[in-house]
């Protein structure tokens, strides 16, 4: 029989960003850099980590990350908003604008910064 061929996975980085006692900020570095990370004295702006997305596409897509993440569908969020489902939707699509007072309150419901969502 002959071995099954392994897809080759692009790697991926993601910034890790933590917050604890200062006295521990030396065992965690190592702990981290055991693992492959590496300590980077500049970030890069998460808009340009995500350049595939245009302007209006990328508010929806935050929204409709943080839907999933909090394990919510459009309705259970529109519930809880008081936004309509078909706004949420049309949101999440680009096609609607989210606005400030609109992304104060579904930030509220997903447990996030509101200027994400802007």
């Amino acid at each position: 029989m002959e071995p099954t061929k392994k897809r080759r996975t692009k790697k991926a980085y993601v910034p890790i960003r933590a917050v604890g006692p200062a006295e521990n900020l030396e065992k965690a570095m190592e702990a981290l850099e055991s693992l492959g990370f590496t300590e980077v004295e500049e970030s890069t702006p998460w808009r340009e980590v995500f350049s595939e997305y245009s302007d209006d596409e990328l508010p929806g897509s935050v929204l409709s990350g943080l839907r999933y993440r909090e394990g919510l569908t459009q309705k259970q969020l529109s519930d809880l908003t008081g936004i309509p489902q078909s706004n949420i939707s049309q949101m999440e699509r680009g096609k609607r604008t989210i606005g400030r007072e609109r992304a104060k309150r579904l930030a509220q419901a997903l447990n996030a910064d509101y200027r994400t969502l802007l």
